[in-house]
């Protein structure tokens, strides 16, 4: 039984990093051809309204009086500012100094639940986030140079997106424990949606949308896949395990996005990626090796 559900884990987890690795490059095209809030508003609507059809069917009945202020909560965290500051520092930065900023997630996912669920913090979990961030940082590093480093705008929003997912995963794991997780997407996200695509147009034009093949399709992918299902599986992990130690499998996520960029966007691959992989898969280890103290109680449970 544990075995099992051990390879589902596995499976979520190779399924979410590549999600999410191939749908940086799918928002990079959709920047485009569409302004930026209305992009990140229309893509969370559009997935807000497939997750909520699903919920309909699968998710049981939501209890919008009891739950309504965590509903508000993680649209606000994982959708208005995290969705929506994502997508601009994506836009104003190169996409892997935008990867480095964002990708701090982990560890401030690790401070907070340290502080707020009273995870261990331990010198080797410490450790292991700061080597694979780093190795997160020698991926990137081929995208860097003194004139595309980004604005400190983009690195500002940068920090202030990875802030707002790191306080949303620690909320849901701490309070998101009676919500369906079908409806803790679909209700967040139908929310954030219509905020972001309500800011988009109060700033933007909808006629500078260009509707051509390769926007619907990066768009439609972006919002179904790289956001539906991912999101859908990132709660469902986050609510199964440690917030710190799935947090720090995401630092898997931009060497996807590399790998997938040289194959099929004809991106330059170095060796960087070898040594940023070592990095970030020792960093993944260390994060979820136990310790002696927190090992003992299962040993001797067994006995």
């Amino acid at each position: 039984m544990i075995l099992a559900e051990r390879r589902y884990a596995a499976l979520a987890f190779v399924l979410l990093v590549a999600f999410w690795g191939s749908t940086f490059a799918a928002i990079k095209v959709s920047l485009e051809y569409s302004p930026a809030i209305l992009f990140a508003g229309t893509r969370t609507l559009l997935c807000g309204a497939a997750v909520t059809i699903a919920a309909v069917v699968w998710g049981g009945k939501p209890n919008l009086r009891r739950d309504w202020p965590g509903y508000m909560l993680l649209a606000a965290f994982n959708v208005v500012l995290f969705m929506g500051l994502q997508t601009l520092t994506i836009l104003y930065m190169p996409s892997g100094s935008a990867a480095v900023v964002i990708y701090l997630q982990p560890i401030l996912v690790g401070l907070f639940a340290f502080l707020m669920l009273g995870e261990p913090l331990s010198a080797v979990k410490i450790i292991g986030l700061l080597l694979g961030f780093s190795g997160v940082v020698v991926v990137s590093a081929g995208s860097f140079s003194e004139a595309s480093l980004g604005t400190p705008l983009g690195v500002a929003l940068g920090v202030g997106s990875a802030l707002s997912w790191a306080l949303g995963t620690v909320f849901f794991k701490r309070y998101g424990e009676r919500l369906s997780m079908l409806w803790a997407v679909a209700v967040p996200f139908s929310l954030g949606g219509i905020i972001l695509t309500s800011l988009g147009l109060a700033f933007e034009s909808f006629s500078e949308i260009t509707w051509n093949l390769t926007f619907a399709v990066s768009w439609l992918y972006s919002s179904l896949v790289g956001t539906a299902l991912a999101w859908v599986l990132w709660l469902g992990l986050v609510r199964a395990g440690e917030a710190s130690r799935v947090s720090a499998y995401v630092f898997f996520v931009p060497l996807v996005s590399v790998l997938l960029g040289a194959l099929f966007l004809g991106e330059a691959l170095g060796p960087l990626l070898l040594v940023g992989a070592a990095f970030v898969v020792t960093g993944i280890y260390l994060v979820n090796k136990r310790s002696a103290v927190e090992s003992q109680p299962s040993a001797e449970g067994k006995k």
